[in-house]
């Protein structure tokens, strides 16, 4: 043997202790279109993990409702409705919410998806439980006329929140379930239609038809992602619209809320039904171009009501103007559309549950933050819906984070699974 051709001490102490010899690259299949793949050099897994730009997209998005929540809620010590709090009371209540959510979220991370699947069923009846629960009396607390929060103690829980996430859930596995009967209407759409029927009634109790919205929203979307014959899509979307419009103009005080929208500045509607928008308009136009700057808003001087919950928006654009406006609205759209493209990559992979549950959280986040945006702008009439991931809410803060946490779980098994391990 040669010397050229002589094993190095390093290569036989390797022999020796069993290692098998040192690969060059790891490779994995990517898809490339129709059923046809390629085999493509992998980034080792410790450096793949999850999608770390959603991450951070979602952890600024957070830092800055802290500073705007701050900012919408110093002046809230000067009104008596609040008794004796300090200035920094909701921003602390904020963070900690933050903090458990974070907390819940890393939990939500360790559950693989086969389990949420499994879960999904008890987690909606779960859900239903604790909507029943806040009607009972004593049992609920009553904010504001409604009647939608349990207390825990630390915080008010909002079972609406998390009926949002269960519908999800429960809806992408019933879908994966009728796979075979999706083109029967009475097998396939009809159960589901009952399930929603059930939530919404209950939700409409409390009353929250904004969350019911939100949630027919969702199970409309995973029906449609789910592959529904579009017949039957187009006859249940028109049959929903057909049921909020009779839930409109059976409710005079709905009825109030759409003619105060559509003429917020008149005197019958400017100090009733039509203030809170009348004021968000007007800080939105106090911001202009560039904004007054932070903490300069006057708006949220006791003049815009919620200012730092449903109207944070508002506050942003009359202290960031419509470039700070325009930023967000940026960032929500980037957000949207990496947790569909997640959920895409999962279908594609043949794994439907997790593809469905990442979409409709795509579409919760989506068209949650466009209703919040319109209604501030006065695109929508007024409904009580939060920003997500921004306003001030323990329950939705806490609820966002968890399905974020599963998104990027789905994200994570779809890499996993591309590189050839096992989810």
């Amino acid at each position: 043997m040669t010397a050229a051709a002589r094993p190095s001490l390093w290569q036989r102490l390797r022999a020796l202790a069993g290692a098998q010899p040192a690969k060059t690259a790891d490779v994995l299949p990517v898809r490339v279109g129709g059923t046809e793949y390629r085999r493509t050099t992998a980034t080792p897994a410790r450096v793949l993990g999850f999608d770390q730009a959603l991450l951070w997209v979602v952890v600024l998005l957070l830092a800055f409702s802290v500073v705007m929540v701050y900012s919408a809620s110093i002046a809230m010590p000067d009104n008596p409705r609040f008794g004796n709090i300090a200035p920094t009371h909701f921003v602390v209540r904020h963070v900690v919410a933050i903090g458990v959510g974070f907390v819940a979220a890393l939990l939500a991370f360790q559950v693989p998806m086969n389990s949420w699947e499994r879960m999904a069923p008890w987690l909606f009846v779960a859900s239903i439980a604790l909507l029943v629960a806040v009607l009972i009396p004593h049992v609920g607390t009553v904010v504001n006329g409604a009647r939608r929060w349990l207390s825990l103690g630390i915080m008010n829980f909002q079972p609406s929140e998390l009926a949002k996430f269960t519908v999800l859930v429960y809806a992408s596995d019933y879908m994966v379930r009728k796979m075979e009967v999706k083109e029967r209407f009475f097998r396939a759409v009809l159960p589901m239609g009952v399930a929603v029927a059930l939530v919404g009634a209950l939700l409409l109790a409390e009353p929250d038809m904004g969350a019911f919205m939100v949630i027919a929203v969702i199970a409309m979307g995973i029906l449609f992602l789910g592959g529904v014959n579009a017949r039957m899509f187009f006859l249940i979307a028109a049959v929903l619209v057909a049921a909020f419009a009779v839930i409109v103009m059976t409710s005079p005080w709905r009825r109030e809320r759409i003619f105060a929208y559509l003429d917020p500045f008149s005197e019958a509607h400017a100090l009733g039904k039509g203030y809170q928008l009348s004021h968000a308009l007007i800080a939105i136009g106090r911001g202009e171009i560039f904004g007054v700057g932070l903490g300069g808003s006057v708006e949220k001087l006791h003049w815009l009501p919620e200012a730092h919950t449903d109207f944070l928006l508002a506050v942003i654009g009359e202290e960031f103007g419509l470039v700070g406006m325009l930023v967000l609205i940026v960032c929500f759209l980037w957000l949207t559309r990496r947790i569909m493209q997640i959920g895409r990559q999962a279908i594609a992979l043949d794994r439907v549950f997790s593809g469905l549950v990442a979409q409709g959280v795509g579409i919760w986040m989506g068209f949650q933050a466009f209703i919040n945006m319109g209604v501030n702008l006065g695109a929508l009439p007024t409904k009580g819906l939060t920003l997500p991931l921004m306003s001030f809410g323990g329950s939705a803060i806490l609820m966002n984070l968890v399905a974020i946490a599963v998104v990027l779980r789905v994200d994570y098994e779809n890499k996993l699974l591309m590189r050839g391990g096992r989810t």
